[in-house]
């Protein structure tokens, strides 16, 4: 699904087939979930191939590494090339990256010793999240932020994510809304969270989630198309029954919610300013401005 014997991927120096790169099996990112890593979406601009905000994304994967006290000296600029040139050699262009940076054999409870990354490419087909989603309030909470970095993107975060997605399935719906430890709403399991009531978007304040690039994004574009944006706590019972609702991430781009713990939203989504922030956002990572400027009109 993700490889095959021809997949080129950049490993600890060097661009080797997926397929025989090995890590070593005592590492503290395998026994500890101890790495750091990043989701990034490239596509066809121009008659070329385009990664989106791929300085957003690497200036974070270094500030994850840093705050997880990680030893790791690449620099946006390298990580950037590297990308492309992974890109080149798979020959893809609509296609997900995924950088990760991984700790050498430690079985002792310290900082990383030595790190290695690796830079791993797929085509995309937008498999992860489809619209029209019917989402559950999870019995799972996000991680304290006093336990835990969780502005950083750390893999061992997502055992977490895992658990509140599999327990949605298991019920029944697609997908998970997670609270934060305050019993207010954070975020989906791998996506940011927003709503729409009475003409204005509100989406959870940080301090308890992920605050995602893509997130940055729609209030970038909320604030272009003057749709008024709160960064605020929320509880399930102000969100349920809103007008629409969606789940923004990197791998989802902006995907509608048809409803949450059996509550519909009240708008058709064509209707939403959700709609039109999912076509803007689609505009602004192909850069299609003038199509963006005729949505808004």
């Amino acid at each position: 699904m993700y490889y095959n014997e021809n997949t080129i991927i950049y490993f600890n120096g060097q661009f080797v087939k997926a397929a025989e790169a090995k890590t070593d099996l005592y590492s503290q990112s395998l026994h500890y979930g101890y790495a750091v890593f990043e989701g990034i979406r490239s596509y066809p601009v121009g008659g070329g191939t385009k990664i989106f905000k791929a300085k957003e994304h690497y200036d974070r994967l270094r500030h994850s590494a840093q705050l997880m006290k990680m030893p790791f000296h690449y620099s946006t600029e390298q990580l950037m090339e590297l990308s492309y040139e992974v890109l080149r050699k798979n020959n893809f262009t609509d296609a997900y990256l995924r950088p990760i940076v991984l700790c050498s054999a430690n079985m002792s409870l310290s900082k990383g010793k030595e790190s290695y990354l690796a830079i791993e490419a797929w085509e995309w087909t937008n498999g992860y999240l489809a619209n029209k989603m019917r989402i559950m309030t999870s019995s799972y909470r996000r991680p304290n932020p006093a336990g835990f970095h969780i502005e950083a993107k750390v893999s061992g975060h997502y055992v977490n994510s895992i658990l509140a997605c599999q327990e949605a399935k298991d019920n029944g719906f697609d997908e998970a809304l997670l609270l934060d430890n305050n019993g207010f709403v954070a975020e989906g399991p791998g996506a940011n969270v927003f709503y729409e009531k009475d003409g204005v978007v509100f989406t959870p304040a940080k301090g308890n989630i992920l605050p995602g690039i893509t997130r940055a994004t729609v209030i970038e574009i909320c604030n272009e198309l003057n749709i008024p944006v709160r960064e605020t706590f929320f509880t399930v019972e102000e969100m349920q029954g809103a007008d629409s609702g969606f789940y923004c991430g990197t791998a989802a781009e902006v995907v509608e919610l048809a409803s949450l713990d059996n509550v519909a939203f009240k708008l058709n989504w064509e209707d939403s300013l959700g709609a039109v922030i999912q076509k803007a956002y689609k505009c602004k990572v192909l850069e299609k401005e003038f199509q963006l400027q005729k949505e808004v009109a």
